[in-house]
């Protein structure tokens, strides 16, 4: 049996955005398969250190403090990767490990290094670049050192692997990777995760947002600056003029939740919707089913989970 140890800054419970899920459910997939598959990840104060989920072995580190400047965040990456290194040079002490699978930048360090150290073929996961998400502004810091090291690990993995061509192009073309060497594997969901829901409580779910003849469109994700929620903000008054029973709903956190509730407030449109902030999956499903119309705006989308999501959800 091969065993493989994968790395990533985030798993369930503890999610960012759309890579916790996608880990997760790689990994329980390649369980089913057949793989034993151990997660290096990190966790709050309060997670359990070790436990298995799904036949996953989980394996956290206590998290560093969390900076909320952008310009320390690097060296709090830097940190994490120092811990998730001794976690891991401790795994490798237990295990034998046969691949070192990592996702992004944000572990790139730990993983070359343990990759080495175990003499296992490393495979990189990039799920989006640095120079794709500021569209290609990376000449300061901290998006310069960003770009720097998702380049550097690239170059140093065995295999790259895209979520999509237009990712496996991009990342040929800025990295200087050999097309050959990078595989695309696009994203999907799992049809079980949207089972059938009982309708009055959708409706009782919806009231909360909209009245039955109001319009209800939806914005959903990360509430980043390349996920394009400013542009949609933006039109939304034009929006309202033409459509008056339109509302809508925010669902999500992010760096740039706070400029978006400025916005919003200097469009006049608090009284037209709603912030509802971060929600979990068993929220999430129910958003889709609920909104007449979910708007996906990004500047930069490698894949979009969001869309699929709601085009699945009737």
């Amino acid at each position: 049996m091969s065993r493989i140890l994968v790395v990533t800054w985030e798993y369930p419970p503890l999610i960012e955005g759309g890579l916790a899920r996608h880990v997760r459910k790689l990994s329980e997939a390649l369980v089913v398969l057949g793989l034993e598959v151990h997660v290096l990840t990190r966790g709050g104060e309060q997670a359990t250190i070790e436990e298995e989920m799904a036949g996953v072995q989980i394996h956290r580190i206590v998290e560093p403090e969390r900076p909320t400047d952008l310009g320390e965040f690097v060296t709090w990456v830097e940190r994490m990767n120092a811990d998730m290194l001794a976690a891991g040079v401790e795994l490798g002490d237990r295990f034998d490990f046969d691949l070192v699978h990592g996702h992004d930048w944000l572990v790139a360090g730990a993983c070359d290094h343990l990759a080495r150290r175990f003499n296992a073929p490393l495979v990189t996961t990039i799920h989006a670049t640095e120079y794709g998400r500021h569209q290609g502004w990376v000449d300061k810091h901290p998006q310069s050192h960003i770009h720097g090291v998702e380049k550097w690990i690239a170059n140093r993995s065995d295999r790259v692997i895209a979520c999509s061509h237009f990712m496996r192009e991009q990342i040929a073309d800025i990295f200087g990777v050999e097309e050959g060497r990078i595989s695309v594997i696009p994203n999907g969901i799992d049809p079980e995760d949207l089972p059938a829901e009982d309708p009055q409580e959708l409706a009782r779910l919806r009231s909360q947002f909209a009245a039955p003849e109001e319009n209800l469109v939806l914005l959903i994700g990360r509430l980043v600056y390349e996920k394009g929620f400013q542009l949609a903000l933006e039109a939304m008054p034009e929006v309202i003029a033409a459509l008056p029973n339109t509302r809508f709903l925010v669902a999500g956190s992010g760096t740039h939740e706070a400029e978006l509730h400025k916005q919003a407030n200097e469009l006049g449109l608090m009284e037209h919707g709603t912030f509802l902030g971060w929600i979990g999956d068993d929220v999430l499903h129910s958003l889709y089913r609920i909104a007449d119309l979910t708007v996906v705006p990004s500047i930069y989308e490698p894949f979009g989970l969001v869309a699929l999501e709601a085009m699945a959800s009737e």
